[in-house]
């Protein structure tokens, strides 16, 4: 499992993970597409944008690994912000990789483009 140094553990001031430690015994976690509804929780959409925004600082336009990038938190950006970036795509591997659906997440989550710092 490739572990993304520099990544932010989590969103600062918060108990909402970014990344795991270390593998799961049985397999990666399954990533599915999680529907963000209207009446979630401030907080909620805070962490999806603080994530969006490390996934922009640290990679960009470029594809990436999922390595050691927590399943939960990305499934609430799933193929729609964040999208496989290889057929075929396995959901179950820390070695799939992603990419960042850039038009959508700009239009989806502006202020996480806003400034090119991590608070």
């Amino acid at each position: 499992m490739e572990k993304h140094r520099g990544f932010p553990g989590r969103l600062p001031g918060t108990d909402f993970q970014f990344v795991i430690r270390r593998p799961n015994k049985g397999g990666a976690t399954r990533i599915i597409a999680r529907e963000r509804f209207q009446d979630r929780r401030p907080a909620d959409k805070r962490a999806d944008t603080g994530f969006m925004k490390a996934l922009w600082l640290c990679f960009g336009e470029k594809a990436f690994v999922r390595g050691n990038l927590d399943a939960g938190r990305i499934s609430w950006l799933f193929e729609r912000e964040v999208l496989p970036a290889k057929d075929p795509f396995d959901p179950e591997d820390y070695e799939a990789v992603l990419r960042i659906n850039v038009p959508v997440a700009r239009a989806n989550f502006p202020e996480a483009f806003a400034d090119e710092e991590w608070p």
